[in-house]
């Protein structure tokens, strides 16, 4: 496991971007933490680092926001998903494998999480802007990330 701490939405930002440059264009990225984390700061980074500068946001009313950088990025926010029904319906599963698939709120459905996705746990400090990245699934790529 990767473990990261960033002090600033730029450096988590910047922490995404970093992540941006080991993706080769079909992973799913699972992220884990509670509402104010970092997950959209982290998304923006990333996307960022993908060629994607405009309009990163939280998909939450949408449920998915699509953008088009190096790689298509699917963009979902599961917030609101409470069952299987729900998960169906924002067409989830047709977007596996097509490019890169970020999720915000994955505890809601971590059945469905592919077994090799990368996870992301991001825990809030006391200190307002410091945040804990727990990584998983990159080992490989430590020394870039970090």
């Amino acid at each position: 496991m990767i473990r990261k701490v960033t002090r600033s939405p730029q450096q988590t930002e910047e922490l995404g971007a970093k992540l941006a440059s080991v993706l080769k264009g079909r992973e799913m990225i699972a992220m884990f933490g509670d509402l104010g984390a970092g997950k959209t700061a982290f998304t923006r980074g990333l996307c960022a680092g993908l060629g994607i500068s405009d309009g990163v946001c939280s998909p939450t009313f949408a449920i998915v926001n699509a953008y088009s950088g190096k790689y298509p990025v699917y963009h979902f926010d599961m917030y609101r998903i409470t069952d299987a029904d729900d998960l169906f319906a924002t067409g989830y599963y047709d977007y596996i494998g097509n490019g890169v698939i970020i999720i915000e709120w994955s505890e809601n459905i971590e059945s469905e999480l592919e077994p090799d996705c990368i996870r992301i746990r991001i825990l809030k400090t006391e200190s307002e802007n410091e945040r804990i990245f727990e990584i998983e699934g990159l080992d490989d790529y430590a020394d870039v990330i970090c």
